[in-house]
């Protein structure tokens, strides 16, 4: 990282200098060297008054991105150069096309909201899902390109919940796409999964009192494969990676290679226990600013919603989702190696930074103190109610102050209710909004056609020319894909007793 990270602030400093170096250049006088003109008294100081004039400017705009500066300038004293790929990558274009992968009960709706808010910012368009599949593409079946709103294509960003097909998303996705995700440590991620889907996933439905020990000591006697949401009572990150969730923990082979393929095609994995590590790898990946990696947590449990784990169920836990757990050992050792590489000291500086910002983003949003979490009854504002899965479950949200719009700009405004946006509300305004968009962008195509002759206007829903013509690509046959001749859950097929057109219950909320 280094001074250059923003351009805003590298301009900012340019005018600075240039303006003090002017100002003393006039303020001076003329030189014994220069050509001596005759010049009034009255010219001198009214180039004098105006470069004052011109200062303050400068100075006014500073103090208006100061906080970007400060994080700039301490940056560049603490600065990371593994970090970097040339001295210059602050003046690199930020990327914009991602896919983020979001897993179920990983902190990834807050994820989500970040990457909303990155493509609002700059004019983005995130590819959403057609309305018989509500927030989420179809899941828990196998992503299609069928199963994305027409009009939110081509699209830069994916990041709605989906089984990862690889072969599809190439086809929707620039080849320039960068592919993320998030794990979570398997004992604290299903245990979130049991309280959360108890009343949709049968298999914890059957249990009785809703025991997490009962279902441990017993797993196959209430686990059901083939069921519907069968996906989130076992190895649910593997399925959600478009794995075979119910692959034998002896087969070592498939583990291995399954792994091996999520390597080699995301760029990064994220750890929600290191969210705040990871978001630092992530902006540095992406080339993007400390603005853009701001968030609040979102789709949070009471402390009463929530069930301590003994070692001894942590340990049954890890057994019956063994797959999981070896994604999530290597993808937590890969993610401390990135660190390592970098200097746990430097990212560490990073993450200050970061949490000394959004705390004050916090606190403008919010008032002196830090936000309060309030249970859905509590706020005022539907579209900041999160939704409850069940009346065992209190999923908690935030609501901004009663006198926020006296103080704020409707910019300030938009900004702090985004924040803390829940994903299916998000995801409805965000449709809406691109709709229009879209609706615009047509209405002026169609006057520029009725001024000449033009091809008709494809509508394809793939995104690249060179594929357009072509048959849907079958999903190849690797581990990641899921389409493996042996897999019983493999990308595009759909388990028996699950209809193909059902998407999972279109309210589900799905993060940590």
């Amino acid at each position: 990282m280094s001074i250059l990270d923003s351009p805003v602030s590298l301009t900012i400093l340019t005018a600075c200098i240039w303006t003090a170096g002017a100002s003393w250049s006039v303020w001076r006088g003329p030189t014994q060297t220069r050509v001596k003109l005759p010049v009034t008294h009255t010219e001198m100081w009214k180039k004098r008054v105006f470069l004052v004039i011109i200062a303050i400017s400068t100075i006014s705009l500073l103090l208006h991105h100061g906080g970007h500066l400060t994080w700039t300038m301490e940056a560049f004293h603490l600065g990371c150069p593994a970090l970097r790929s040339h001295p210059y990558s602050g003046l690199k274009p930020k990327h914009s096309n991602v896919v983020f992968l979001k897993t179920h009960k990983t902190a990834s709706s807050t994820m989500q909201n970040l990457l909303f808010r990155f493509a609002e910012r700059n004019n983005l368009t995130v590819a959403l899902p057609i309305q018989a599949c509500s927030h989420q593409f179809c899941y828990p079946r196998s992503f299609t390109t069928h199963s994305v709103h027409q009009h939110t294509l081509p699209p830069n960003i994916v990041t709605n919940h989906m089984r990862f097909n690889k072969a599809e998303l190439k086809r929707l996705m620039p080849n320039d796409t960068i592919y993320v995700t998030i794990l979570r440590e398997p004992g604290s991620m299903f245990e979130s999964l049991f309280s959360y889907y108890n009343q949709y996933c049968q298999s914890f439905k059957r249990v009785p009192n809703g025991s997490l020990e009962a279902f441990l000591d017993e797993p196959w006697r209430y686990y059901k494969p083939e069921e519907n949401y069968s996906m989130y009572a076992r190895n649910t990150l593997t399925y959600d990676l478009g794995g075979d969730k119910d692959r034998p923990a002896k087969d070592v082979s498939y583990a291995k290679a399954f792994v091996a393929e999520v390597e080699r095609v995301f760029s990064l994995v994220m750890i929600s226990e290191y969210f705040d590590e990871s978001l630092v790898l992530l902006r540095h990946l992406l080339s993007w600013d400390l603005e853009d990696i701001l968030y609040v947590k979102l789709n949070m449990r009471t402390p009463s919603s929530k069930q301590g784990l003994t070692d001894d169920l942590r340990k049954k836990i890890r057994a019956w989702n063994s797959l999981d757990a070896q994604l999530f050992d290597h993808f937590n050792a890969s993610l401390w190696r990135q660190i390592s590489a970098v200097g746990p000291a430097c990212v560490a500086r990073e993450v200050r930074l970061l949490r000394e910002t959004q705390e004050k983003l916090m606190k403008r949003c919010f008032g002196e103190g830090m936000p309060l979490v309030r249970s859905a009854a509590e706020i005022k504002n539907k579209e900041l109610r999160p939704w409850q899965p069940s009346g065992k479950v209190d999923i908690v949200g935030y609501d901004l102050p009663a006198n926020i719009s006296q103080s704020f700009s409707n910019q300030d405004q938009e900004l702090c209710l985004r924040l803390i946006m829940p994903e299916v509300q998000y995801t409805k305004m965000l449709l809406r909004s691109q709709l229009l968009r879209y609706r615009l962008t047509s209405q002026g195509r169609a006057q520029q056609q009725s001024h000449s002759f033009q091809q008709p206007v494809r509508t394809s829903l793939l995104r690249h020319p060179a594929h357009r013509s072509q048959p849907p690509v079958p999903a190849a046959a690797t581990p990641a894909s899921g389409t493996g001749t042996n897999s019983k859950t493999a990308v595009g097929q759909q388990s028996k007793g699950q209809n193909p057109l059902k998407p999972s219950p279109h309210r589900l909320e799905n993060s940590s």
